[in-house]
C-alpha cells in the first residue's frame, strides 16, 4: 500500500495544478483573445492572477519531485522521452512570468502590446504542450529507459495533440468561470457578462473536445478507452460530464462561486479517471510496485511531504481566503489602518491542547511506525494538527470584534 501514497499525492498534485494554474493560462489565453478595446476585460484578466500565480506553480514542482523520488525510472523516462515539450512548457512559463512582470512596469501603448502577445502565445503554448505530455503517457508512447522513445512521434500524436488541444480548452472554461466570479465580486456588470459569455461557450467548446478526446483515444489507445468504460473510469468519466454540466446551468443562471467548484471537480474527475484507467501500470510493462523506490525512501518521503505541509497548507489556505474574499481588489485597503488579529481569543486552551497532541502522535507515529496503518494514522494526524492549528488564520476577520488595530494590540502587550 505505500508503494502507491506518492502516486496519490502526485494526482492530487496534477489536479491541483490543472485547476489553478490552468485557471491562470487561461486567463492569458483571453488576454491575448480580447480586441484592443477590451483593456477593462485585459486589466481584469491580469488582476484577477495577480496574487496566486506564482503559487500556483508549487504543485508543478511537488508534482515533479515526489515523481523522481518515488517513482525515479518512470520520472527517467518521461523527461527523457519527452524532452522537447516539458521543455516547451518551461520556456512558456518563464516567458510567462517575464512577461507578466514587464507588463506591470509598462504604459499602455506597442510596447505593452508586444508583451501581452508574449503573455498570452506563451499562455496558449504553455497547456498544449503539457497535455501532449500527457496523452504521449496515455496513448503508451513513453517507454521504460532513458530516451527510449520517438522525441517528436511520441507527443505529436493523435492522442496527444487532441489531449492538448482540450487543455487549452479547459483552461479558457475554468479562467472564464473563475472570473466571472471575481468580476461578480467586484460589481462589475460588464466584466460579468463578457466572461459568463465565454464561459457557456469555452464550456460547450471544451465539452466537444473532450467527446473528440475519447473517439481519438478509442482508437489511438484503446487501454485508455476500456478502462474509461468500464469500473471506476467509467464512474469519474460520468462524474466529470455530470459536473461540466452543472457548471454551465449555474454560469446560466449566475451562480459563479458554486460553478467554480463544479468546474473543478469536472476537471479533477477527468484526472481521476486516466488515473482509473491506466491502473496497475504506470508505463509499457511496468506497473506500480515494480517502479516504486525502496521502503525507507517512500517513508522518508511520506514524512517530508507531512512536514512541508506544515508550511504550505495554511499558507494556501491563508492566500486563496483573501483573494477569494476580495482582500487583494483595488482600493480594499485604502485608507484602512493595519489591523491585527486578538490570538488568545482564535486560540483557547482547549485547541492548543488538541494541536499540540494531534502533532506529538502524528511526529511519533512517522518516525516509529513501520505498519502502513501506523503511517496512515500518522498523516491523518499531522492534517488534523495543520487544520486545528491554522485554520483560524485563513479565516480573515469579518467584524471590528474578531480583530484589533495593531497600534492597540502592541500597546497592551506592552
Amino acid at each position: 500500500m505505500l508503494d502507491d501514497v506518492p502516486l496519490i499525492l502526485i494526482l492530487v498534485g496534477v489536479a491541483a495544478y490543472v485547476v489553478l494554474a490552468g485557471a491562470d493560462f487561461g486567463a492569458g489565453i483571453w488576454v491575448i483573445a480580447s480586441s484592443r478595446s477590451d483593456g477593462a476585460l485585459r486589466d481584469h484578466a491580469r488582476h484577477a492572477m495577480g496574487p496566486v500565480w506564482e503559487a500556483n506553480h508549487v504543485w508543478l514542482i511537488f508534482v515533479f519531485v515526489v515523481c523522481w523520488t518515488a517513482y525515479p525510472g518512470v520520472f527517467a523516462s518521461i523527461a527523457s522521452t519527452l524532452a522537447v515539450p516539458l521543455l516547451i512548457a518551461a520556456v512558456g512559463i518563464i516567458l510567462r512570468g517575464t512577461a507578466y512582470a514587464l507588463r506591470a512596469q509598462s504604459d499602455d501603448g506597442e510596447v505593452a502590446t508586444g508583451i501581452e502577445r508574449v503573455f498570452g502565445a506563451s499562455s496558449l503554448l504553455t497547456p498544449f504542450a503539457l497535455g501532449a505530455a500527457v496523452g504521449a503517457i496515455a496513448s503508451g508512447r513513453v517507454p521504460v529507459g532513458n530516451a527510449r522513445g520517438d522525441l517528436l512521434t511520441s507527443w505529436l500524436s493523435p492522442t496527444g495533440i487532441v489531449i492538448g488541444a482540450l487543455s487549452v480548452a479547459t483552461s479558457s472554461y475554468l479562467a472564464s468561470v473563475f472570473l466571472a466570479a471575481d468580476a461578480q465580486r467586484v460589481k462589475s456588470v460588464p466584466l460579468v457578462n463578457a466572461f459568463r459569455e465565454r464561459a457557456l461557450i469555452a464550456g460547450a467548446v471544451a465539452g466537444a473536445l473532450a467527446l473528440a478526446a475519447l473517439v481519438v483515444v478509442r482508437f489511438d489507445a484503446r487501454h485508455i478507452w476500456d478502462g474509461l468504460t468500464s469500473g471506476w473510469g467509467l464512474a469519474a468519466l460520468v462524474a466529470s460530464a455530470a459536473a461540466g454540466l452543472v457548471t454551465l446551468l449555474l454560469v446560466r443562471a449566475r451562480r459563479f462561486e458554486p460553478a467554480r467548484v463544479a468546474a473543478a471537480l469536472a476537471v479533477a474527475s477527468i484526472i481521476a479517471g486516466w488515473a482509473a484507467a491506466q491502473s496497475p501500470e504506470l508505463l509499457p510493462g511496468l506497473t506500480i510496485d515494480e517502479a516504486a523506490a525502496g521502503h525507507s525512501t517512500l517513508v522518508a518521503l511520506v514524512i517530508a511531504v507531512a512536514a512541508g505541509l506544515l508550511l504550505l497548507a495554511p499558507s494556501l489556505m491563508l492566500l486563496f481566503r483573501l483573494t477569494l474574499t476580495g482582500r487583494f481588489d483595488p482600493g480594499t485597503a485604502a485608507g484602512t489602518q493595519p489591523r491585527v488579529r486578538d490570538l488568545r481569543r482564535q486560540y483557547p486552551g482547549a485547541r492548543i491542547v488538541v494541536a499540540g497532541s494531534l502533532l506529538l502522535v502524528g511526529c511519533s507515529l512517522m518516525v516509529l511506525s513501520d505498519a502502513t496503518w501506523g503511517l496512515a494514522l500518522g498523516v491523518a494526524s499531522l492534517l488534523g494538527f495543520v487544520a486545528t492549528a491554522f485554520a483560524p488564520l485563513a479565516d480573515p476577520p469579518e467584524s471590528d470584534d474578531a480583530s484589533v488595530p495593531v497600534d492597540a494590540v502592541l500597546e497592551r502587550e506592552a
